[in-house]
């Protein structure tokens, strides 16, 4: 699918803050919250007919360090969190993985929300990876058992980025 732009500032639907502002980089880094700018992309694959998409955010000198840093620093403390969206409230919890080695840093974690009354969950993997003022997102969304964004694709598309900040 075709690279999108960001919707203007202010034209979606505001929702309150989450329950815990210490878990706020979590959702920030999924937005390119802060970011000069920023482009969405969407992914399908045969294995997961939800698929996945990517944020490729762009920062000014030492912002995306210092946003990957808090992003490290939210995985390390935050454990769940309510929000409230376009369905309604939701619990979620939120478990680290091992991140592929990749970028100058890169970080994992899934996000799970159970649904009820379906009593399945909604099952959402994040791979975060920083190469120099850029921070890549990449989100795959899944029901019942955790799947995972494809690591080929995400080296694909970090070398790319890596190839586009030599030039």
């Amino acid at each position: 699918m075709t690279v999108q732009e960001p919707q203007p500032e202010g034209s979606g639907w505001p929702f309150p803050p989450i329950s815990v502002p210490a878990c706020q980089p979590l959702l920030d880094a999924r937005n390119g919250e802060g970011s000069i700018a920023h482009v969405f992309q969407n992914f399908n694959w045969k294995k997961n007919v939800m698929g996945g998409s990517s944020v490729l955010a762009s920062y000014e000198e030492g912002e995306a360090v210092r946003r990957f840093g808090e992003l490290k620093q939210a995985l390390a403390a935050c454990r769940s969190y309510e929000k409230e969206g376009y369905v309604g409230r939701s619990e979620v919890t939120v478990k680290t993985e091992t991140a592929p080695q990749l970028g100058d840093e890169a970080v994992a974690f899934r996000e799970i929300i159970p649904m009820k009354p379906e009593r399945i969950d909604l099952n959402q993997q994040f791979v975060v990876v920083r190469m120099g003022n850029t921070i890549a997102t990449f989100t795959e969304l899944s029901t019942g058992k955790g799947l995972s964004f494809p690591t080929e694709l995400i080296s694909r598309q970090v070398e790319r980025l890596r190839d586009a900040q030599r030039s």
